[in-house]
């Protein structure tokens, strides 16, 4: 049976040499404007590149701000600043996550509490999230804090796993009640929409990543969204050092982060903004033929989108029967040139987050015993 599943990829991508997982397709102006760049000796952070990716993401998600950042992990961690979160606060969030997630977390001197993820999305369930709350927090003067700890629970951070958005409207309800800030990590999910509207923009702030294996790619980089003009314009002020600007003087008036991307960056990716709806209309073929073929394969499902959702099927996955079939497929699609990998490690199972509060995590164990990445590029 495997061996069928590895010929129809490899079909599938024309090639029984190496299939990596996920490759970035250069397919439009990027060598012209990278070009551009050098001629004009702009290739640092400043360059029109970076204003124009900045503009071209905004429109695309219908956001009313957005900044670019050296990473992903970087701009959640501005992100997770913005909406308040200080030292020894704690932040509701996934363990089936890559690490980044909780890294970003711990760079502030905060800790994850990790919460259960939904069979249907793979991402933060806002049921496990109020069930967790209910047994073990209270609100108290418009925050709300941890019974066990005493510390002050300040923000939740779903996860968009492989680009399938969670329950965004139950898990709006469940923060405003417990006056929790909703920020958003959907670095996997440029290109995903939830009722018609973009990840991203629903929470304080969205983080989208554009790493050198994302949908598009500017090579290494990351981007912020807002819906206030505002507090997005903060955000480019911290992004640069918190530099007042001045012709000549360099006055700063706030801790800042060197987290701006260079305008070399920037114009891959403006380059790749030009034909993402073509990057995602391959994606999309390419996890419908995946889903028509495992829908003739005994015991392994393919994972499709939620309902209600426009997933961009960032990396497509599979469901084997157990954590024994997980392994055996591995190893025979791998020793086959097919890349294929298991989901992330969980976080609670690693050293640094061992101590950290959890709830039974019965999904998330159930899909890290199962889930398999199969090969998802955008096919040539």
């Amino acid at each position: 049976m495997y061996k069928d599943i590895i010929r129809f990829i490899q079909t599938l991508y024309g090639t029984r040499e190496m299939i990596p997982l996920h490759a970035p397709r250069f397919m439009g102006n990027e060598k012209k404007y990278l070009d551009e760049c050098i001629d004009s000796t702009f290739v640092s952070s400043v360059g029109k590149f970076v204003d124009r990716f900045e503009k071209m993401v905004t429109e695309y998600t219908g956001s009313q701000k957005a900044v670019v950042c050296v990473n992903g992990t970087n701009a959640l961690h501005l992100a997770l600043l913005l909406a308040g979160v200080e030292r020894d606060d704690e932040v509701i969030t996934q363990s089936l996550t890559f690490i980044a997630t909780c890294n970003a977390i711990s760079y502030i001197g905060a800790y994850p509490i990790f919460i259960d993820v939904d069979k249907d999305t793979m991402g933060l369930s806002p049921s496990a999230i109020e069930a967790w709350l209910n047994a073990f927090a209270f609100v108290k003067n418009h925050a709300c804090y941890n019974k066990k700890t005493g510390r002050r629970i300040k923000a939740c951070v779903p996860m968009h796993t492989f680009g399938h958005p969670v329950h965004l409207d139950e898990l709006i309800n469940v923060c405003e009640k417990y006056h929790l800030e909703l920020v958003e990590d959907a670095a996997e999910s440029i290109g995903s929409f939830y009722k018609g509207k973009h990840t991203g923009t629903f929470g304080k702030v969205g983080v989208l990543s554009f790493n050198g294996n994302k949908t598009i790619t500017t090579g290494g980089g990351g981007m912020l969204l807002f819906n206030n003009e505002k507090l997005g314009a903060h955000a480019k002020h911290l992004t640069t050092q918190a530099k007042i600007p001045h012709r000549w003087e360099f006055v700063h008036d706030e801790i800042g982060y060197n987290y701006r991307m260079p305008n070399i960056n920037a114009a891959l990716g403006c380059a790749q903004m030009e034909y993402i709806d073509t990057i995602l209309a391959n994606k999309r073929e390419t996890a419908m033929k995946y889903k028509e073929f495992f829908q003739m394969v005994e015991d392994i499902d393919f994972f499709d989108e939620p309902e209600n959702c426009r997933s961009n099927f960032w990396l497509n996955a599979i469901l084997l029967k157990n954590k024994e079939t997980r392994n055996d497929f591995l190893q025979c699609s791998n020793d086959n040139h097919v890349m294929t990998r298991p989901i992330w490690s969980l976080m609670n199972r690693l050293p640094m987050f061992a101590k950290c509060q959890t709830d039974d995590l019965t999904n998330t164990i159930w899909f890290e015993e199962r889930v398999v990445n199969l090969p998802s590029s955008a096919r040539l």
